[in-house]
């Protein structure tokens, strides 16, 4: 009986974590983010921006993108691109979509 009761708890704990996971895990932004020319649809994460050319960023999904002080999305957030917004970071490293 104890192992059957085990057995059954572990099996609504492992549906839980899915039920929970699962949703953040595939959530994507509707859209497309354009940096300088190349489209991102439906982007997640972190983008890199240029080194040595002004960058341009235009936000056309339905999240906000975050730029980023520093490469791969650390650092500070120097800026909020809104959707439908454009923006031209001067000596940000990279933009995150979540």
């Amino acid at each position: 009986m104890v192992r059957r009761m085990i057995r059954v708890l572990g099996g609504c704990v492992a549906a839980a974590a899915l039920v929970l996971g699962a949703p953040n895990a595939a959530y994507a932004a509707q859209g497309v983010l354009i940096i300088d020319g190349a489209a991102h649809p439906n982007p997640s994460g972190c983008f890199p921006l240029g080194d040595f050319v002004p960058s341009v960023v235009t936000n056309q999904t339905d999240a906000i993108a975050e730029v980023r002080s520093g490469p791969d999305c650390t650092g500070q957030v120097d800026w909020l691109i809104y959707p439908g917004e454009t923006y031209h970071p001067q000596g940000s490293r990279s933009v995150f979509v979540l």
